[in-house]
């Protein structure tokens, strides 16, 4: 008598595969009821930090809702972003930073500049008008040690319930880390910088 072949379990339809995926995910929206403001941090060695803190600010403004801005670190050359955002009604722009470290070798300066920029960031976490900041390049001043961290986890922690903030750079502090309730990790893993591509208008700045 032959062996008799192991059943085989028919395969789950495209409909039935998708129906089960909604089903998980509709779950999930369910249990999602709070609502407040979140603590997004964009980190990593990779390229669009900035560039996804400012879309997610541009689709706030979208929803009529009001951001402020404050670029910790100022470039060599006018973003692109700054001259789309910096005089629009709904959005207060600030630069504060002279530029990075390794450009002014003044650091005196650094600090000063980088306690200046936090004076205003301190201010609008106060502020329950505006519904979203965004700290650009604000992670360096923990980095190079111009700014206390625990000043700023406490007024984090302290901010309007539905205020939203995002800060940018390369490493964020463990401090950052564990209070923040969204984290991306940008990586690394191709600069047309390296193949000997020049900085451009409307891709670097």
């Amino acid at each position: 008598m032959a062996d008799a072949k192991p059943e085989t379990k028919p395969k789950k339809t495209h409909q039935e595969r998708m129906a089960r995926k909604k089903q998980v995910i509709d779950e999930r929206i369910a249990k999602a009821t709070e609502e407040r403001g979140v603590l997004i941090l964009l980190k990593g060695n990779g390229k669009g930090k900035s560039s996804s803190a400012f879309g997610t600010m541009a689709r706030c403004v979208g929803h009529g809702q009001k951001a402020a801005v404050i670029q910790f670190i100022k470039g060599r050359t006018e973003t692109g972003e700054s001259k789309l955002f910096k005089d629009h009604p709904q959005i207060d722009w600030h630069v504060m930073g002279h530029g990075f470290t390794w450009e002014t070798q003044d650091k005196t300066q650094d600090i000063a500049a980088a306690e200046k920029a936090w004076a205003l960031a301190e201010q609008l976490l106060q502020d329950d008008s505006l519904d979203m900041l965004v700290f650009d390049e604000m992670a360096y001043m923990f980095k190079y040690r111009y700014l206390e961290l625990e000043p700023v986890l406490k007024a984090l922690q302290n901010r309007p319930k539905n205020q939203h903030v995002i800060i940018t750079g390369r490493v964020m502090p463990e401090g950052l880390l564990e209070i923040a309730d969204t984290i991306s990790d940008i990586r690394d893993e191709r600069h047309a910088f390296r193949l000997g591509v020049k900085a451009q208008a409307g891709i670097e700045f």
